[in-house]
């Protein structure tokens, strides 16, 4: 993986299966439960959005969604450890909260561990809303943890109006 040049601003390109070993070495990095190489695969057979984050050359994320008429699941969506904390991951939700409206969906899905308060705090300062819980959801190192499942409304205009990064 090539380093990050300070000046590099983030970029967005469609995710190929050519990534895929930059995207694991994140993967296996940001999670103890990670997902498997086959998962990202059928995820980008069954042609499911999916987009790289780039600093310069240098791979900091991706994410993946589901598109359904009227709704958006978000699926995975990480940012490199060693590069959080920095605004990609709102960057990375913002692109996909517009891709959703441009494609007329009208509301987002997605669940989160409620082990990962920051990724909470961050659907929530964008306007998810808790809306429900999935019983042991993901793997755990104790056996299974709850989903928090998280919702927003998409407006038209919505996006623009958020403020800058």
């Amino acid at each position: 993986m090539s380093a990050v040049r300070a000046d590099a601003a983030p970029a967005l390109r469609p995710l190929r299966e050519s990534d895929l070993d930059a995207v694991m070495a994140i993967e296996n990095r940001a999670y103890p439960f990670p997902w498997t190489r086959g998962i990202f695969r059928d995820c980008l057979q069954a042609g499911y959005p999916a987009w790289l984050l780039l600093e310069g050359d240098a791979v900091s994320g991706y994410a993946i969604i589901s598109l359904a008429v009227g709704e958006v699941h978000v699926l995975n969506i990480c940012v490199a450890p060693e590069r959080q904390g920095r605004g990609l991951g709102r960057f990375l939700l913002r692109a996909l909260l517009k891709h959703a409206r441009d494609r007329k969906a009208e509301r987002v899905f997605l669940e989160v561990r409620p082990s990962n308060p920051g990724a909470k705090a961050l659907y929530e300062s964008e306007g998810f809303n808790e809306i429900g819980r999935r019983p042991r959801y993901y793997p755990a190192r104790d056996g299974r943890e709850d989903a928090i499942v998280m919702a927003m409304e998409l407006v038209d205009g919505e996006v623009e109006r958020m403020p800058p990064l």
